[in-house]
């Protein structure tokens, strides 16, 4: 009798957890895939027509390759969108046509010409590299769902995020302040000869080079002696976005804010946590890249001045000092070369500064010394040559920007990770006097 009471238990219990079962899985699945996405798209159409002042998106198409462009969309019931973007100056709002339309997802499309066309066109690119691809850009956008009130996509294109933000008023009031912080972002040495990328986690701190911005892709890179990290920016009118973050301490950090005082943009987390782009004439990153220069056989890097006058590693000081013997030169002569030659086939090594406007070649002959611990390359002066070998005095001409090439404390020299105007390596020459003296050269091997 025991046993059947027991076996009556059993399958009373049975009997209870399969009900539960069917009924978790009744309210799983109750809804079929058409009234899911059917949900979905009234969601979508909600949120859409929810923001008083519609939605902010900054959309980094690839952000591998190029940089954000933000657009603003303000949605309405009858299925037309105002939209303005800062693809370029033309900052003025648009009306056009938009649907959520329903597939294997539901996606936001927006059916007839607007701004966001602007990045999907392919015969509009902006470096050769992107030939028929266009900006990389996409108008129809999946739906993936909301978090913290944004609303999240993903370019059907290559499943790009796009990420919706509440916008304000002010925002479309804004948008065409973007192009007055160009030039912030271009940067200018006058706040220092070397810009650089500053993480601090707490009490740790590390430095990066900050690599040129360009204004065709909106990109930039911040580098180190091991790696070049390429950057996407974004324009904001008060300071930049970047993508991807920067993860510091777990914590992205993707909006900077620009400081006029110093030139520095900066983004803050919690706990001790930032990053900061910012000037120094001191190199944030010090290589060992001038080892190159002491090998056999020769080496030569040159400063070529109708390559190499914009480029903005060099500084103002070098600058300055170029344009201080253009002055001092009758109008048809021009400083056009300063070359360093290292180990010649003799082993021999100098510095030649040549001219335009039939002016000699002058050479100043010098002796390399490595100074390993402290990853300088020093100059150390000889004689003055014309370009007939003959000995001659120091020419007062090129007195000041010859003693800052040839300084007692020597030469930082870092191989840069961009190239400019030709596609030799360039490296660039820096006074380790840290007084702002900078020079980019090619290198000619």
């Amino acid at each position: 009798m025991k046993n059947i009471y027991k076996y009556l238990i059993a399958g009373i219990l049975v009997l209870q957890l399969s009900a539960c079962s069917n009924t978790d899985a009744e309210q799983l699945f109750d809804e079929n895939p058409t009234t899911r996405l059917n949900n979905q798209k009234s969601e979508l159409n909600d949120a859409l027509l929810a923001s008083q002042f519609g939605w902010k998106a900054v959309y980094f198409t690839d952000n591998t390759v190029l940089g954000g462009y933000t657009h603003l969309f303000k949605f309405a019931q009858d299925g037309t969108v105002e939209m303005a973007s800062d693809f370029d100056t033309d900052t003025n709002v648009y009306k056009s046509e938009y649907a959520i339309q329903l597939g294997s997802t539901v996606s936001l499309v927006f059916t007839t010409a607007n701004r966001i066309h602007l990045l999907s066109e392919s015969d509009n690119y902006p470096i050769a590299a992107l030939r028929a691809k266009g900006y990389l850009g996409d108008f129809q956008f999946l739906y993936y769902g909301q978090e913290n009130g944004d609303i999240v996509f993903k370019a059907n294109r290559n499943k790009q995020e796009i990420r919706f933000v509440k916008a304000t008023a002010q925002d479309w009031a804004d948008l065409p302040k973007n192009f007055l912080m160009i030039p912030n972002i271009i940067g200018k040495n006058t706040f220092g000869a070397n810009r650089g990328l500053e993480i601090v986690d707490g009490t740790n701190k590390k430095t990066y080079d900050f690599n040129p911005f360009s204004t065709i892709t909106r990109s930039t890179s911040y580098s180190d002696a091991s790696a070049n990290n390429v950057l996407g920016i974004g324009y904001a009118p008060n300071g930049l976005v970047v993508s991807p973050a920067i993860v510091v301490g777990g914590q992205k950090l993707s909006n900077f804010v620009y400081n006029n005082t110093d030139g520095s943009f900066t983004a803050i987390g919690t706990n001790g946590i930032s990053a900061s782009i910012k000037y120094s004439n001191t190199p944030f990153v010090i290589t060992d890249d001038y080892k190159v220069m002491l090998k056999s056989p020769s080496t030569a890097y040159g400063y070529i001045a109708a390559n190499l006058a914009t480029a903005p590693t060099n500084s103002v000081l070098c600058n300055t000092l170029l344009n201080e013997i253009n002055n001092n030169l009758p109008s048809t002569q021009k400083v056009n070369r300063v070359q360093f030659t290292f180990n010649d086939a003799n082993g021999d090594s100098y510095i030649a500064y040549t001219f335009t406007g039939g002016k000699t070649t002058i050479y100043h002959n010098i002796t390399l010394k490595e100074d390993a611990a402290n990853k300088i390359l020093q100059l150390i002066s000889g004689t003055w040559e014309n370009n007939l070998g003959q000995t001659i005095p120091e020419p007062d001409l090129l007195k000041k920007i010859d003693a800052e090439l040839t300084n007692s404390k020597g030469l930082y020299a870092k191989k840069e990770a961009f190239t400019f105007n030709a596609s030799n390596k360039l490296y660039t020459f820096a006074n380790a006097n840290n007084n702002g003296f900078r020079l980019t050269t090619y290198a000619f091997q």
